[in-house]
Formats: C-alpha cells, structure tokens, sequence
C-alpha cells in the first residue's frame, strides 16, 4: 500500500531569497499567481492543465483558503487541499498532491509557498503581541499559555535549544561538528546566486565566534529570515511525458506528529523523522544507503543532526562523528542541502522556508542546480519541519 511512483514533479520556480526587501511587496494572492505562473513555464504546462491545489493559510482570508486561491487564479480544481504543518507543510502539501494524482481526483496540481506580505493596512497599528511567540500559543485555553509561556518557554530558539542541551547530556556535544553543519551549507550556498549569503562562505570559527543566542546555539546555527517564496507542479505520468524536464517521482512519503511543544515530549533526542522517513523508504523500497542527497529542513543545526540520526544515516548519539566524517558539501561523501538550506539560503518567513528543500531536490534530480550539482543524482529524501522538531513529513524523490 502506499505511493505507486506515478505522480512527477515537474516544474519548480522560486524567488532570489533577500534580506532587504525594496522592491514592490505582494500580498499572498498576487505571490500565488506569480509563482504558479513561472513553476508552470518551468515545466512547459499552461494554467488550463491545473486541476488541483495545495496551500497553506493565507492572510486575505482566514476560511476558505484553496478556493479563494483557486479564484483568484482564475482555475477550476478537482482536488483542493489546505495543509497546517508549520515548516512541514510544503513536504505535506507534495505528497498528498501526488495521492490525489494517483486516486485519480486530478491530473495537475500546483502547490505554492509565498511569503508573508505586507500588512493590507499602511497603518500597520500596534504589533500582534502573538507574532512573539512564534511556534507557542498564547492563546487563552492553551496548555502553552499555562505551562510554558510563564516560565519563559517561547518560541522557537529556546525549544531548540533546549532539545540540544539534552542531547549534549545524553550523548555530548561537539560543538565544532554542529558548526560544521552550517559552514558545510555555507559553502553550497555559494553555487545558489538565490541565496541570502551567496558571497559570504563562513568556517567553523566563524560559527563559534557569533553571537550565543540560546546557550547552546550560536546566531549562525540559525536561519535568517528574508523575503522569498516557491512552488512546485506534481502531474500524472500523462502529463509528465508532455513536459519540458527529467520528471522526478514521488516515490515514497511518511508523515508523524508528536507534542506540539517540547515539554510534553517523552524524549527530546528522538524525533518524529524517524517514523515518517521509516514510511518514505517502505513505501519506496530503499534504504538510507540509496539517497543521493538529503534535503533537510534545517532551522537548526541540531535539526539537521536529529534528521540524520532518526531518518536512519547513522545510529542514535553518533550524528556528531558521522558530521566530522563526512563532508555535507554537494561535491562531498553526503551530501546535504546543497543550495545551502536555510541556514546558508535564508529561510523565506511564513511557510515559505520549508518548499526551498524539495525545489532544490527537484533541480538536483534534473540536473539543473548549475554550481552545485551532485554527480549522478537520481535519488533524494526530503523533509520537512513544523513546530519544535513535533510535526515531520517526508517524501522520498527519483529521477525517471
């Protein structure tokens, strides 16, 4: 049971990833538009093709999200799917696009992350005091607001950092090698002209010498937040042999939610990557060994570490000598995000970040990540992130 492999990406598009943002800022809808318009000149299909949609919340309407989309777009769908995942919601997003697929509900579907937008008011008033919070609800009724808001539990670097504390008791903690992790990406984020730090390579000093944010995660083992976007097209085999690319299939997926914050979690150095990548790689027939490349959601450096470890790359507490051992640059022994993640990319603000992953996954497989192309790549595992390390979707990617 499961994902046949008869569901293909076959077009992807995104915006340059940008700090300062001076040009002209779109609203969600306009972004939508926008980018479903290029993802579909990528793969050589036109809006008449799209029968189906994948999305998140928007800001211009809290209900109704797909179909005001679908409007706005001017299409008419088969297939309308809103996913809440956090970070995880672009991996989601895919592989319920590519069940759709294979059920026979629709035959094209476009999934699309934007960035937040400006406010619809110039006036934007006094700030929303929950945007503080990030991943903790503050709302009136929520175990956070009761449990964790009150002892300075909020949002997400102290999550993070406290999974990394307890890592650090249960199994120590190099700091050099979690450094690594974002010197590595660094470096492949210099063959991405769309990355925020393309230019700028940084080395593990450069790591341990910034900032300490929350003890013990540095500024530069987190994600810069920017302006971006991205969205993809998963079609049928039909439509698939119409177009313009390499199809990459979507093979295998697996998705698993725990806690929503990390004090209910039973156990803080064991995520939920491992169940959903134990369903990608059943579903798909491969093992750790098959991956040509890993596309990891990478808020952290200690997510990244986490990933290797429960998606199955290297036994639990032996994450930090399998970083030393092996270079995580696209032409290195494993390679890992290879357009830098969003620790050398920047991470697009809103859902956007997490549809970075399974762009570059796609570009890989193709063989158009010019700069930063893997040798011989035809299998890639991407995942996906929401809240602090409790929500995961993974879905595993091959060239035809």
């Amino acid at each position: 049971m499961g994902l046949q492999g008869k569901a293909a990406l076959v077009g992807v598009a995104d915006y340059k990833n940008v700090r300062k943002y001076t040009g002209k800022r779109k609203f969600y809808l306009e972004q939508w538009a926008e980018l479903t318009q290029m993802a579909l000149a990528d793969a050589g299909l036109s809006k008449d093709d799209i029968d189906g949609i994948c999305c998140s919340s928007i800001p211009e309407s809290d209900l109704f999200a797909p179909a005001t989309v679908a409007e706005y777009l001017g299409l008419k769908v088969n297939f309308a799917e809103m996913v809440d995942l956090g970070g995880a919601s672009s991996v989601s997003m895919i592989w319920r696009a590519a069940a759709a697929i294979e059920l026979g509900i629709c035959e094209a579907v476009v999934c699309a992350a934007p960035g937040i937008p400006i406010p619809s008011n110039p006036d934007r008033g006094p700030r929303d005091p929950n945007r503080f919070y990030g991943s903790t609800s503050a709302n009136w009724g929520s175990p956070q607001t009761e449990f964790d808001v009150p002892y300075g539990n909020v949002a997400q670097n102290v999550g993070y950092a406290l999974i990394a504390q307890r890592y650090a008791d249960a199994y120590g903690y190099d700091e050099r090698a979690l450094a690594k992790i974002a010197a590595d990406q660094r470096t492949n984020a210099q063959g991405n002209p769309k990355a925020v730090f393309h230019g700028q390579p940084i080395t593990i000093d450069d790591v341990l010498q910034s900032k300490m944010v929350a003890d013990p995660l540095h500024v530069l083992e987190i994600v810069m937040p920017c302006a971006g976007g991205s969205a993809c097209i998963v079609v049928s085999e039909r439509l698939a042999r119409k177009c313009k690319h390499r199809p990459v299939y979507v093979t295998g997926c697996g998705e698993h939610l725990t806690t929503r914050s990390v004090t209910y979690a039973e156990d803080m150095t064991v995520s939920p990557v491992g169940p959903a990548a134990a369903s990608a790689f059943g579903m798909a027939g491969k093992k750790p060994t098959d991956i040509d490349v890993l596309q990891a959601y990478d808020c952290y450096t200690i997510t990244v570490l986490l990933t290797m470890e429960d998606a199955g790359f290297c036994a639990k507490g032996e994450g930090l000598s399998f970083v030393n051992e092996h270079s995580l640059t696209f032409d290195g022994t494993f390679p890992v995000n290879t357009h830098g993640g969003q620790l050398g990319a920047g991470q697009a603000a809103g859902m956007a970040g997490g549809m970075s992953q399974p762009v570059e996954g796609v570009r890989q497989i193709m063989g158009r990540a010019d700069g930063r192309q893997v040798k011989d790549c035809n299998t890639a595992l991407i995942t996906g992130t929401g809240g602090i390390m409790s929500e995961q979707s993974v879905i595993i990617l091959e060239g035809a």
